[in-house]
């Protein structure tokens, strides 16, 4: 079975990257599975879906996300997580990365939206604690830990805290690091791929998904390769 292939922050090449237009842009594009987004709480609370802890890089503006509450960043075209889940269809496979320890309100948003079962729906992120609290609210809910390789350390901390998979940077995968992997009852996920090429190579592999941007979420196969 080939890998998900997960639009790391929609096709921003024709929206701003985390943007509703900049999602519905990517699964319009054939063979695309789903999305990676970043998730992080407002003033109020409420999850919002940005990478960035300030508004400077994609939106112009110099204010901190976790000062300006939800209403706010919506007017600076920050969506929320809810209004994300509801512009997306339920094929789409979603990949959630958590910028922060998001707590009940992202479980909460999640479970409206994908059911209790958590359906087509992986939790992710570089922290463990941010896992870990995750894990003991949501048991049953896949999570992902995101690293820059695949050695022994970053998979027995994934194991420990009970993920079901490793998202690491793409240059770490190979026949070897995935056996180490499975052996600990871990799948692999891949980020972030810009060609083609790299994406067969690891299809060939059996990651579970890859994350994908530009030429590679096209298939073109052309494009420069670098970690984000």
């Amino acid at each position: 079975m080939p890998p998900l292939r997960l639009a790391h922050r929609g096709d921003w090449r024709r929206a701003p990257e985390n943007t509703l237009a900049a999602f519905r842009a990517a699964l319009d594009v054939p063979g695309c599975d789903g999305l990676e987004l970043d998730v992080r709480l407002a003033a109020d609370g409420t999850p919002v879906v940005v990478h960035d802890d300030t508004l400077a890089r994609v939106q112009g503006r110099p204010e901190r996300v976790d000062a300006l509450p939800a209403a706010v960043l919506g007017e600076a075209g920050v969506p929320t997580l809810a209004e994300v889940f509801a512009a997306i269809p339920q094929r789409a496979f979603v990949d959630v990365e958590l910028k922060v320890d998001a707590g009940p309100a992202v479980i909460e948003v999640l479970a409206a939206a994908r059911g209790a079962q958590l359906r087509g729906v992986a939790l992710s992120s570089f922290d463990p604690a941010t896992l870990d609290g995750i894990r003991r609210r949501a048991p049953a809910w896949p999570c992902w830990l995101i690293a820059a390789d695949l050695g022994p350390e970053t998979i027995r901390t994934a194991a420990e805290l009970g993920c079901v998979a490793v998202a690491a940077g793409w240059r770490s995968i190979d026949r070897g690091s995935v056996a180490r992997a499975a052996s600990h009852g871990l799948d692999v996920a891949a980020w972030t791929v810009r060609r083609r090429p790299t994406f067969e190579r690891l299809a060939r592999l059996g990651v579970l998904a890859v994350c994908v941007e530009g030429a590679a979420l096209d298939g073109d196969g052309h494009g420069r390769e670098e970690e984000r």
